[in-house]
């Protein structure tokens, strides 16, 4: 059962709502446009803030799908946290695109949604916090996707190896990001 829901959230992580949403309506591709990067913030940039917000919610909902139907399955908390890496996994480095996804934050966003609501609502509250007071969507990322790591290690010890390879794959995946931050490149809103 484990290998056959990783398989799936794999696949459904590979779904890219933003390239997806933007053939639809006639918009560029966002991995040729704007920062390159199939996510939400390219969308705002490039489409709007309507398709960014249906970018951000299905891209969520790929991570929290997968982890819920891991739960209603009866899988262990970690068995749960696997197969969310693994729709993450699908989202940075989609089948159905050639391999060139986004950056995985809202998808992680949504399987830790799945997996600890307070961690995700942490999580978001971070963001929100640092985007707001640098207007930096990659540099709230960094940011939120670690600091949960401490409340899951406290409250649900099981997710944290996971969430461990999660963020450290986020981290990876904004590391042009990272060196804009250091160089003083990188884009602000």
């Amino acid at each position: 059962m484990f290998w056959l829901l990783a398989i799936l959230a794999y696949l459904l992580g590979s779904l890219s709502f933003a390239i997806l949403l933007s053939r639809l309506t006639g918009n560029p591709d966002p991995r040729m446009s704007g920062s390159g990067n199939a996510g939400a913030t390219n969308m705002l940039r490039l489409a709007g803030k309507k398709l960014a917000i249906l970018t951000l919610l299905g891209d969520l909902c790929k991570g929290l799908l997968p982890v819920l139907i891991a739960g209603l399955a009866g899988l262990s908390l970690q068995d749960q946290a696997w197969i969310g890496v693994c729709a993450v996994i699908g989202h940075l480095f989609p089948l159905y695109f050639h391999f060139r996804g986004g950056k995985g934050v809202a998808t992680a966003a949504g399987m830790l949604l799945g997996l600890y609501p307070p961690a995700a609502l942490m999580a978001v509250c971070a963001w929100l916090l640092t985007f707001y007071l640098t207007r930096t969507s990659s540099l709230a990322a960094l940011i939120a996707t670690p600091l949960t790591l401490p409340l899951l290690a406290w409250q649900e010890p099981a997710a944290l190896l996971p969430m461990c390879a999660l963020t450290a794959m986020i981290v990876w995946r904004h590391r042009g990001n990272l060196r804009d931050l250091f160089a003083g490149r990188e884009r602000h809103f």
